[in-house]
């Protein structure tokens, strides 16, 4: 992490195009244009993993697989494995909302007819990278695709209802199901090589235009996953696959009983034998896609809210150690210098800022926190550290418009005060105070660019339905806003050298 830069946080679901649904086409790289245009050099996105509960990009069934939902079916149009005629009828989908029901049922026949093109000669340029990507993959590919083909033969049942033999892992029954459904497999590695083939394009065009992609890796694996399935002696589980406790966090600002999010919780001591190596595994597989991580909830890995499997809320929990300093050891010996953004937000101990300053991460400032009338609150501007990477907001948070609106009128006054404003544009006053502050990185979710309110909101913690589905229509990226954005940068320093 080095120079003054500005940068926008967006999901490639967010992405405009025609499918329902933002993908690595066309789209994707006019964006990055739009990016260069604004004077940004950062893109931060959510983790790109297949979604699973609630469409969660932070509840995916794999954390080394792509999203196939953002397959361009523009570019198989363009490898020969699709016509466009193939393309119509589209999904009928609000251009500003992903409808994922009608996305995933248009997606898999299509994706399903790409195949079936591919065996009868279609795209015959691809064969040998197809090849080359399996082998080179195998580690994690052939698991999760027998992991996808076991879900579809069980009516998308979690792997904990499949039977014991399979629960278990019996070498003899996963040598059978393979070969029953073989076919279903190896649709299932062509979906990972195009996923994995077009985002290459995409991170070339942003490696191309100087642009630094900040991925994500949340802290921990869904439970109906293929990581937990294939890897059960990391995670505290029961005899029969099913957690013992969850993770999640206390009561806080987002939620007053807390989140409970239902994903099991490691066993750090077996992971800690084993060197990390699943987690090293982890984050080299994320790194192979994107310059930089988020690390989700970094104060975890100090101690973790641990909640049993049974409760109803997240109140009942407890505060359990973490793996420290040892795992952060791990990674550095493994990965040298880390190239972490610590998302310490939450309950904050002197620990977790310790464990944070010793392997010297940046941690994260929260300009919508900051307003609760005291002046030295750690994530107003002038109280800011340079190493530190700082945001409007996030993709848990209400769009700025949103939040300014629904607090409190003393907050707002406070607000209006801090920033010198009237409020009318308060959206471009915060992204103004974030970008002339003395942090190294500074970012906004595009949503703030655009001036939107709470109908734009990505993310409600705590709630299953209604996320990760809104999305920047045709025409909302204009050269104005692109220009408007490139003058902050400009006048505050965030343009490359």
């Amino acid at each position: 992490m080095s120079g003054r830069l500005g940068g926008i946080l967006l999901h490639p679901t967010s992405l405009p195009g025609p499918h329902g649904i933002g993908d690595l086409g066309p789209e994707a790289l006019d964006w990055i244009d739009w990016l260069v245009e604004a004077g940004c050099r950062l893109w931060q996105v959510l983790p790109l993993g297949p979604t699973g509960y609630g469409d969660s990009p932070y509840q995916s069934f794999s954390s080394f697989a792509g999203n196939f939902l953002l397959i361009s079916l523009d570019c198989l149009v363009e490898e020969g494995l699709l016509s466009s005629q193939d393309l119509d009828p589209r999904p009928d989908c609000p251009p500003n909302r992903v409808d994922y029901s009608l996305v995933k049922d248009y997606k898999e026949r299509l994706l399903t007819l790409a195949m079936d093109n591919y065996h009868k000669g279609a795209a015959r340029h691809l064969e040998d990278d197809f090849t080359s990507f399996c082998q080179a993959q195998s580690a994690w590919l052939d698991d999760f695709a027998l992991f996808v083909a076991l879900k579809k033969a069980h009516q998308d049942a979690p792997w904990t209802a499949w039977g014991r033999t399979l629960v278990r892992r019996q070498p003899e029954a996963l040598t059978r199901t393979a070969e029953q459904w073989a076919e279903e497999i190896e649709a299932q590695r062509f979906r990972q090589f195009l996923f994995f083939r077009q985002w290459s394009v995409v991170r070339q065009r942003a490696a191309a235009a100087g642009i630094t992609i900040i991925g994500d890796i949340p802290i921990f694996a869904a439970h109906d996953s293929a990581d937990v399935w294939v890897n059960p002696e990391v995670f505290q589980l029961d005899d029969e696959g099913e957690p013992l406790v969850v993770g999640g966090v206390p009561p806080d600002y987002f939620s007053p009983t807390g989140q409970l999010w239902g994903n099991p919780v490691y066993r750090w001591d077996v992971l800690q034998t084993e060197g990390y190596r699943w987690w090293i595994k982890r984050f080299q597989a994320v790194l192979a896609m994107v310059d930089v991580v988020r690390l989700d909830h970094f104060r975890g890995f100090e101690a973790c809210w641990e909640i049993p499997a049974d409760a109803p809320t997240a109140e009942t929990g407890r505060w359990v150690p973490g793996p420290g300093a040892s795992f952060l050891q791990a990674l550095q010996k493994a990965l040298g210098d880390l190239p972490i953004i610590a998302e310490d937000l939450g309950f904050i101990t002197p620990e977790v800022i310790a464990l944070r300053d010793k392997f010297d991460l940046p941690g994260m400032k929260i300009l919508q926190f900051a307003f609760d009338g005291n002046p030295m609150h750690e994530f107003l501007p002038h109280n800011y550290p340079r190493h530190c990477v700082t945001y409007t907001g996030t993709h848990d948070n209400d769009t700025t418009m949103g939040w300014y609106e629904s607090a409190p009128e003393s907050l707002r006054a406070f607000c209006r005060r801090y920033l010198g404003s009237d409020g009318i544009d308060v959206s471009w006053d915060m992204i103004r105070a974030v970008w002339a502050s003395v942090a190294d990185w500074a970012l906004t979710p595009i949503q703030d660019v655009l001036g939107l309110g709470s109908e734009a909101r990505m993310n409600l913690p705590g709630t299953t339905e209604g996320n990760w589905q809104w999305r920047v229509t045709k025409g909302q990226l204009t050269q104005a806003l692109a220009a408007k954005l490139h003058d902050l940068s400009f006048i505050y320093g965030r343009l490359p050298s």
